[in-house]
């Protein structure tokens, strides 16, 4: 079964989210946080909270078990582009733009074993 999580709106451009990307993709959840605890980039941390969010929405809400985890895979499109200006000489305003990126991760894994229910410890009122 594969389990989603998306992080919209992230103030880091795409090309360098999609650098950070590329070194986890195909691995497992567990290897995929150690590389990002140690990778030197803003990114890392964007990219390690969006990988958290879908293991524990696999665990919590759709029973995987959580040691056997894998990212399925990592996508990173382009979010909206917020225009700002940069005061120049002159009294003249330079227009630049702040990339954002949607960063999206699918996990998947294997579900867990139902415990079973035993009834005999229960009395029974009539």
């Amino acid at each position: 079964m594969i389990v989603r999580a998306i992080s919209k709106n992230v103030l880091i451009s795409p090309r360098k989210v999609n650098i950070v990307a590329g070194l986890v993709r195909g691995r497992s959840v567990e290897d995929a946080l150690v590389i990002l605890e140690h990778t030197p980039r803003r990114t890392a941390k964007a990219i390690g909270e969006v990988i958290k969010s879908a293991k524990a929405n696999a665990v919590h809400n759709h029973n995987l078990k959580p040691d056997g985890l894998d990212i399925a895979g990592i996508s990173v499109t382009p979010g909206p582009r917020y225009r700002r200006y940069r005061p120049a000489a002159r009294g003249r305003a330079l227009p630049y733009q702040r990339q954002t990126s949607h960063i999206r991760v699918e996990v998947a894994g294997e579900f867990r074993a139902a415990k079973k229910t035993s009834t005999s410890g229960k009395k029974e009122t009539a």
